[in-house]
């Protein structure tokens, strides 16, 4: 794709529209584009018509569909919400037309990482304090704010700190309905994550989501390294700070035994993330990090894709990628359910995008969702679970969960990701625990301007000083080296203990 410094991208030849670089004048002369004359002032990373569009007509960006003309365009015109809408878009499922697998590269990457007994490794070692429903959350801040104030892991280097794991429900819903037992699944993943050497478990007693039910649905024991305490049965708040601290004293000789070994990269499961999109996401960060799945998988890691709602309208390029009939037919069936969702809800898929990613160029989600699977990489689908299942196959998978990035990241680390990777385009300050987050910025404008939020910029795809595949072996060795102990960016700020959101499905009683 050879353009000027400014010149606007058209991404596939079947395009009717090409994206803005920098921002465009009404007025301009675009000699690449045939001399068309820009009619409107157009912003940078949004879209302007390069043939002449009329009512119903379809627009096409990456070669698909993005949506439909509302009102005619003329050639040079923005074309933005306010003139295209989603419409109704046939989609053909072709499965595993196009399931292709890697082959193993000749000089294996590896990491260092924490060998758990059970032989999975973390990225981190932590301990944890999680709430099994919100009236245990206090407690459980109360008692990270003591080590945090304290100098006591100074003592215990190979201890990364004390985490807490809270959140807004637990009770008022069915003792036996899926929204219980959705919460139980990920509170569970949480309990036994490898990146945590020992965890304490927060009740208060009386609430729907029971400490002993929790941990026989998900086969948890306690140990020496699980504990449970109940507040009702301890006799108040402070008597159960006070057994939480005593309890995380006791762990952390036994955490701080635990030391970094090499291990193959094959044992990184990392989560895909994006946020804060904008028009320039599914140009250089999403490709880059795709392109850096392709090289986790070929190493035998695990990558897993999310949020359902933003995968609409794009799912077919998954069932093409699928490894099975039945993997692709899990993708139909979850984006189907969506659909039914959407109205008995009385609500539309397409009210995501939010207005931050409008304001950032995009304007309906089958244009932000072909944008966001971009992430994926090119491999094979080799597995779909539902939020929060533990994954059991390697490779690139997927996972229901809405488009909420907080939500969609708690259920992945749930199910089992020891990394996060992360894009956004208008800045967002998204952090994890305890699975590290690295930030990836779609724009060089938004990276100088939040340096300390990001981790790599892919804004250089723009400008041509960088390839997506130069940038995607950038991100590849920023993962290994993260999962080696490296801090991100928002582990040097500290974010991640109030970034817990659990998909919470179900009547609230």
């Amino acid at each position: 794709m050879e353009t000027t410094a400014l010149s606007p991208l058209r991404l596939h030849a079947h395009d009717n529209v090409a994206i803005a670089r920098s921002p465009l004048r009404a007025g301009q002369q675009l000699a690449e584009f045939e001399g068309l004359t820009v009619a409107d002032e157009i912003p940078a990373a949004h879209k302007l018509a390069l043939v002449p569009l009329r009512r119903g007509d379809a627009v096409r960006r990456y070669g698909q569909v993005i949506g439909y003309v509302k009102k005619d365009i003329d050639p040079g015109q923005h074309v933005h919400t306010h003139n295209l809408e989603i419409g109704a878009v046939d989609k053909e499922y072709l499965f595993c037309s196009d399931a292709k697998y890697p082959s193993a590269p000749v000089d294996p990457e590896t990491f260092m990482g924490y060998v758990r007994p059970d032989g999975r490794v973390g990225t981190r070692n932590y301990i944890g304090v999680v709430s099994t429903v919100n009236c245990s959350s206090t407690v459980a801040k109360m008692v990270v704010e003591h080590f945090a104030r304290s100098d006591c892991l100074a003592s215990y280097p190979n201890v990364d700190g004390v985490v807490p794991i809270t959140h807004s429900f637990g009770c008022c819903i069915d003792h036996h309905g899926e929204g219980v037992n959705q919460l139980r699944r990920t509170l569970g993943g949480y309990v036994t994550h490898a990146n945590f050497a020992g965890v304490i478990v927060v009740g208060l007693g009386c609430e729907a989501n029971q400490m002993g039910a929790m941990f026989l649905a998900q086969g948890i024991a306690p140990t020496g390294m699980i504990v449970p305490l109940v507040i009702q049965d301890q006799g108040g708040t402070q008597k159960t700070v006070d057994a939480a601290i005593k309890a995380i004293s006791e762990m952390l000789s036994v955490a701080n035994e635990a030391t970094r070994e090499r291990v193959s990269a094959a044992h990184l499961t990392v989560a895909l993330q994006c946020g804060g999109s904008d028009g320039y996401s599914g140009i250089t960060a999403n490709p880059a990090l795709g392109a850096a799945v392709d090289l986790l998988v070929a190493h035998g890691g695990t990558a897993i894709l999310s949020e359902t709602p933003e995968i609409y309208g794009a799912e077919h390029l998954l069932t093409r990628r699928a490894s099975t009939v039945e993997v692709g037919q899990k993708i139909v069936d979850l984006i189907r359910w969506w659909e039914d969702y959407a109205v008995r809800e009385k609500g539309s898929i397409d009210n995501n995008p939010t207005p931050g990613n409008k304001a950032g160029g995009l304007t309906t989600i089958l244009e932000k969702s072909l944008g966001a699977v971009a992430k994926s990489g090119s491999t094979a689908l080799t597995g779909v679970y539902r939020y929060a299942e533990p994954i059991q196959s390697r490779g690139l998978v997927f996972m229901d969960a809405p488009g909420y990035d907080p939500m969609g990241a708690t259920g992945q680390i749930a199910s089992g990701a020891n990394l996060v990777a992360f894009t956004t385009g208008r800045g967002s300050c998204f952090g994890s625990k305890p699975a590290p987050s690295i930030k990836l910025a779609t724009n060089s404008a938004m990276f100088s301007r939040m340096r300390d939020d990001m981790d790599i910029n892919c804004g250089d795809i723009m400008d041509g000083s960088s390839t997506v595949e130069e940038k995607g072996r950038e991100i590849f060795r920023k993962m290994l080296a993260v999962a080696s102990g490296e801090k991100s960016k928002s582990e040097l700020l500290g974010i991640g203990n109030e970034e817990t959101v659990p998909w919470m499905i179900g009547a609230q009683m």
